[in-house]
């Protein structure tokens, strides 16, 4: 593999990667942990709607309308203080970190599709290797252009980098193998676990008072993640589980009327009576 073909082939990922976790730690500054976890869920819509037009995966309806519930959870979140300010800036810092990932995860599918375990590590590797040659030097970059401020070495906090650092890497891990070993459904459901594990503990430590829009908003981008885990086949699923249910019944129902028949006629017989069919 040459340079130009790495790079190529490396870069876009690379990218993409870098700024949805930058945006979402900037987002992090702006708002609270459960309003920028409920408003990543939105990846979700977003990944629905460029599988959509750029792989030309199969259109739902249901999915159209979990995408419009999430667009709707996006401005009701602006909207809650006001379209200006602080608030304002957070939700399009986190809708940006949603959009990025969601087009990383279609460029995924697009170049390597249903990739095995061995595919998944090469491409970690890969991409691994590229951030530290390339991507080492931008916190330098912002840092010489006045974008980041840091303070002496020493007082920086080591310790929650560290930590950071340990977990975002297991997080990788976890997502990118976890949607080969496991099912897919699996790794979202944990990331729409994030939002309530995100209030609980802005309520409990950070003593932080949630509005009605913000709830309300959470609680539609939520359903509409809910929507979007819905299987293609989910509505012929549900059309024969209804069939069968109402075959069941109406056999039951068949069944019970035999048995009132043979009972009336074994009455009959005991009381004499001679039933005559008519011509």
């Amino acid at each position: 593999m040459t340079l130009k073909l790495f790079v190529k082939r490396t870069a876009p990922f690379s990218i993409l990667w870098t700024l949805t976790n930058y945006l979402y730690l900037m987002a992090l500054k702006k708002l609270t942990a459960t309003d920028v976890s409920a408003l990543y869920c939105c990846h979700k819509a977003f990944v629905f709607l460029l599988s959509w037009i750029v792989l030309k995966d199969r259109f739902m309806g249901v999915r159209i309308v979990a995408a419009i519930m999430a667009i709707t959870g996006i401005v009701m979140m602006a909207y809650a203080d006001g379209f200006h300010g602080d608030s304002f800036v957070g939700v399009a810092l986190a809708v940006g970190s949603a959009s990025t990932s969601a087009l990383y995860k279609v460029l995924f599918k697009m170049f390597l599709g249903s990739a095995n375990i061995g595919e998944v590590a090469h491409f970690l590797s890969t991409m691994g290797f590229f951030n530290l040659i390339f991507i080492s030097c931008v916190p330098l970059i912002l840092y010489f252009t006045k974008v980041e401020h840091w303070g002496s070495l020493s007082s920086l906090p080591w310790g929650y980098l560290c930590g950071l650092a340990g977990l975002w890497l297991v997080f990788n891990i976890l997502v990118h193998v976890g949607v080969v070993l496991t099912y897919p459904i699996l790794i979202s459901i944990g990331t729409l676990l994030s939002v309530p594990g995100n209030a609980a503990v802005d309520v409990l430590k950070h003593e932080v008072i949630f509005s009605v829009v913000r709830l309300a908003a959470t609680c539609i981008i939520c359903l509409g993640f809910l929507l979007l885990l819905l299987p293609e086949e989910w509505d012929s699923a549900t059309l024969r589980f209804l069939a069968s249910i109402a075959d069941k019944k109406s056999d039951e129902h068949g069944e019970e009327l035999t048995e009132s028949s043979v009972n009336t006629r074994s009455r009959s017989r005991a009381n004499g009576t001679v039933s005559i069919p008519l011509a």
